[in-house]
């Protein structure tokens, strides 16, 4: 048997309804490629925009988004894992959400954050891995990739493959030495672990900085099997032969 999955790399708008009809269009095509699973960037759903993360009703918006983002995975029978900000009381989360063809979910509150989100966002608590068919899949966002004692603790619990949803927005500059590191890391976590990485980017510009791309799969040993450029939107693919055992 074989099961395809995927991560988007995809440039993130000014509004939630937007970004989510984009989302929506990545479902459809993941969807005419055979993906069974696809990963989507660090809050590709919300953005950074103070004045949605600060709004009162945050997470109306991202509730009415979810529920219809997950209803198209129901009608595609795909699975979507994507980014988004999330308000628990007067707590701001950079979460990311596993949304199940069958209505179920799945949450994870980012660990480790950036320095400039630490004004910002609450540091998440549990590490998340949840059940693909026969894969056990672990997820993380962003920084949480210099951690490797969390990819190890996701490695422990079972985790064979390993999404990590990345928003890497710099100044011009900083954004350009820091990509060799951001490639650097996903493939150490995948070689100190033997399990699949998959990287998936926002591109662009977003609030003055700007993101680079370069999504990524990396397998157990290391090999870069695919890659996205600088610049474009793009979809990479994986394709795993699993027993039917």
């Amino acid at each position: 048997m074989v099961t395809k999955l995927a991560v988007a790399q995809m440039a993130i708008g000014d509004t939630v309804e937007h970004n989510a009809r984009k989302i929506g269009r990545f479902l459809d095509m993941a969807h005419e490629q055979g993906v069974s699973l696809i990963g989507f960037p660090e809050m590709c759903l919300t953005g950074y925009h103070t004045s949605i993360l600060s709004s009162a009703d945050l997470n109306d918006q991202v509730e009415e988004a979810l529920s219809l983002l997950q209803h198209r995975c129901k009608t595609l029978n795909i699975v979507a894992v994507l980014g988004h900000g999330w308000k628990d009381g007067y707590a701001l989360y950079n979460r990311a959400t596993v949304l199940l063809p069958e209505n179920k979910r799945f949450i994870y509150n980012k660990i480790n954050l950036a320095e400039p989100e630490e004004e910002f966002f609450c540091s998440g608590k549990d590490p998340l891995c949840f059940d693909f068919g026969r894969l056990k899949v672990g997820v993380m966002i962003c920084r949480d990739q210099n951690d490797p004692l969390l990819a190890k603790t996701l490695r422990e619990q079972g985790t064979e493959l390993l999404l990590i949803l990345s928003a890497h927005y710099y100044a011009p500059k900083v954004a350009r030495w820091k990509v060799e590191k951001n490639r650097a890391l996903p493939i150490a976590r995948a070689v100190e672990n033997k399990m699949y990485v998959l990287l998936s980017n926002t591109v662009g510009g977003h609030l003055n900085l700007v993101s680079l791309g370069n999504s990524l799969i990396v397998d157990p040993d290391g090999c870069v099997v695919s890659s996205a450029g600088e610049s474009e939107e793009s979809i990479l693919t994986l394709s795993l032969r699993q027993s039917a055992g």
